[in-house]
């Protein structure tokens, strides 16, 4: 039996999800960080959690322009287009989120997390 049953579930988990299934998860993970963020706007530590939360989608959506980027991607160019597009919105709205904070800003980067998450899944309608 493992030591941390959590954690073997968590290894089988990240062995049975598709890999559109984990980018979903990763955006969903990353869009739940920031709506609790912006539900907890005047909570103490903010500046941090902020910069975290924002890091993190950051670094999810990187991951997407770096897959997105590469030759053998089976996606259609146009979709690549998009995404890549959208990937550079979502850069832009994050540092302007870090110069002038406001829980408000928040909510198209939750919404595109969330929306994309749901195309990812098959969910889209």
């Amino acid at each position: 039996m493992p030591a941390n049953p959590l954690e073997a579930y968590r290894n089988v988990e990240k062995a049975t999800l598709s890999q559109r299934d984990i980018e979903a998860t990763v955006l969903t993970k990353a869009a739940t960080q920031l709506q609790s963020l912006k539900e907890n706007w005047t909570r103490e530590n903010h500046d941090a959690q902020l910069e975290d939360a924002l890091n993190y989608n950051q670094r999810v959506w990187t991951f997407f322009q770096a897959e997105l980027s590469m030759e053998d991607n089976p996606l259609p160019e146009e979709i690549k287009r998009n995404l890549l597009s959208l990937s550079v919105f979502v850069d832009r709205r994050s540092f302007e989120v870090l110069a002038y904070p406001a829980p408000e800003k928040l909510d198209v980067l939750i919404n595109i997390n969330l929306n994309v998450a749901a195309g990812l899944r098959g969910d889209a309608g």
